[in-house]
């Protein structure tokens, strides 16, 4: 399995960017999607050799001027610049930030009376294993009857590549799925030795669809967006989500769930037994 992130992503953001973005003729016959090696050098003002040598994982170090030449020619946003730093840092085996630290599994009371007053919004806290630590009871409601919280403890990541059920519960499988690995793969990854026992497991349990997409999904999750779900009892959901990250300490996420239109906000105040529109849709 390759470990060569760093190669990964900016391949990946590469490919991204269209030359019309940057200013560049688009061309005829262009085999490449997003920017060619050559172009990105040239912004970039470094060799294609370069280039080539940090895709390939040849080099893992490049200095803070090259990372801030490349971040600026490849359009990145901050969140993506953080990443990238992350990245170069975690080429350098001797230290990364959670250590040998325990996934986070305890919930602070402020924590749990903010989900308190989410109600009747759904809304779960996760570790960065995917474990779900807590939720509101709207959210218990809306995922139970799917099997999400069978397991012990309940793991949203095993859920979607070890559940058969999953498949059927998100109609947009795949792009959960390169999400879930994003997600894992958003910190340390396997130089965490708690996420890398999860990733061995899945690797066995899933096979390809889970080590296929750790070679080539870079480790950077969409924090909001629309996905589908489908209810036994609703039928198929369009729901809005948000991600806020807790401070480093807790090392866990909320995610809150919004209906993406009438008919969702309808079906989720069915529900979770509320007035009808006690979740308004989210437009926009």
């Amino acid at each position: 399995m390759s470990d060569n992130e760093l190669g990964l992503f900016l391949r990946s953001r590469r490919e991204a960017v269209t030359p019309a973005e940057v200013g560049l003729p688009a061309g005829a016959r262009r085999r490449t999607p997003g920017l060619r090696r050559a172009e990105l050098a040239t912004l970039a003002g470094v060799s294609v050799e370069y280039v080539t040598r940090l895709e390939q994982g040849r080099d893992r170090r490049p200095s803070p001027q090259v990372l801030s030449a490349l971040a600026d020619a490849l359009r990145l946003a901050p969140s993506e610049r953080i990443h990238l730093h992350r990245l170069t840092k975690a080429a350098d085996s001797g230290f990364h930030c959670m250590g040998g630290a325990m996934p986070v599994r305890t919930v602070r009371p402020t924590v749990r009376a903010l989900l308190d007053r989410l109600e009747p919004t759904p809304a779960v806290l996760l570790n960065r294993l995917g474990e779900i630590l807590a939720r509101t009871e709207a959210y218990e409601r809306l995922v139970a009857p799917l099997g999400l919280l069978d397991g012990d403890p309940p793991n949203l990541a095993r859920y979607v590549f070890a559940d058969a059920r999953a498949r059927s519960v998100f109609p947009d499988w795949d792009v959960v799925a390169d999400e879930q690995v994003a997600a894992l793969k958003q910190g340390p990854f396997r130089a965490d030795r708690h996420i890398a026992a999860l990733a061995d497991e899945l690797t066995v349990t899933a096979g390809a669809d889970f080590a296929g997409r750790v070679a080539t999904v870079p480790g950077l999750p969409k924090s909001s967006g629309i996905m589908r779900l489908v209810h036994p009892e609703t039928g198929e959901l369009r729901l809005a989500y948000e991600t806020l990250d807790l401070p480093a300490d807790d090392d866990q996420r909320l995610v809150v769930h919004l209906p993406a239109d009438a008919a969702a906000s309808t079906a989720l105040d069915r529900l979770t037994g509320r007035r009808p529109g006690a979740l308004r849709a989210i437009s926009g």
